[in-house]
């Protein structure tokens, strides 16, 4: 079940930058971690970036540090991932998601998740 809407993504060429946006409950944003994951074609889900309940503490995967933000703004119940320097490698499918961690180094992670945004298909050319 989607609870929580997701805006953003699309084309991109390397070089350039998006912003992912995704809309939950006060609630949800209140008493959970948020968690930005993407799936690319033919491989797993992997996290992305996650902030803690507080929005605190940032956690950023390897492959996107210094080229990912998160962050989110309490005013509008909204969680961004704002992508730097795109690379083709980072074409996927991109899920926000309410978990009880902002990071867990468990490659099913994101199975302890809920609150799953719809998806937003991010798509970066060479």
């Amino acid at each position: 079940q989607v609870q929580a809407v997701q805006t953003g993504g699309g084309l991109a060429q390397a070089g350039d930058s998006l912003r992912l946006s995704c809309v939950v409950s006060r609630r949800t944003l209140a008493d959970n971690a948020m968690v930005w994951f993407r799936q690319p074609p033919g491989k797993e889900r992997e996290f992305v970036a996650g902030l803690n309940r507080a929005g605190l503490s940032a956690y950023i995967a390897e492959f996107a540090k210094g080229r990912f933000t998160i962050s989110r703004d309490n005013a509008k119940n909204t969680l961004y991932l704002q992508m730097n320097s795109l690379k083709p490698e980072d074409t996927a499918v991109y899920y926000c998601a309410a978990c009880p961690r902002a990071y867990d180094s468990s490659r099913s992670y994101f199975e302890e998740c809920d609150s799953w945004g719809q998806g937003t298909q991010v798509t970066v050319s060479s």
